[in-house]
């Protein structure tokens, strides 16, 4: 299994930028896809963005435009640049990778807390 350490999070005002990373280490064989999800309290995990080997994307709807999920392969860090944060971006994000056994196999990181001010 993959261990994933997110950090980059913190405090920023409406309008500003973050980029967080994910460093993946351990079993990172078999990969199928990465990611970052981000949960706020009683809320389910919801999607932010993803990157499917073989370099396609997808993001969620609120991000469009302004988030861009990427990944150095040599470094196995996966990256996520923020632009234009909105207060409604404030979350916890977390890091996701996705592997191929006998069924789906997902690993996590802690989270990184990522707040913005208006």
């Amino acid at each position: 299994q993959v261990q994933l350490v997110e950090s980059g999070g913190g405090l920023v005002q409406a309008g500003g930028s973050l980029r967080l990373s994910c460093a993946a280490s351990g079993t990172i064989g078999r990969l199928i896809d990465m990611g970052w999800y981000r949960q706020d309290p009683g809320k389910p995990r919801e999607l932010v963005a993803i990157m499917y080997n073989g370099g396609s994307t997808n993001y969620g709807d609120s991000v469009k435009g302004r988030f861009t999920i990427s990944r150095d392969n040599a470094k196995n860090t996966l990256y996520l640049e923020m632009n234009s944060l909105k207060p409604e971006d404030t979350s916890v994000y977390y890091c996701n990778a996705g592997q191929m056994g006998l069924v789906r196999i997902d690993s996590w990181g802690q989270g990184t807390q990522v707040t913005v001010s208006s």
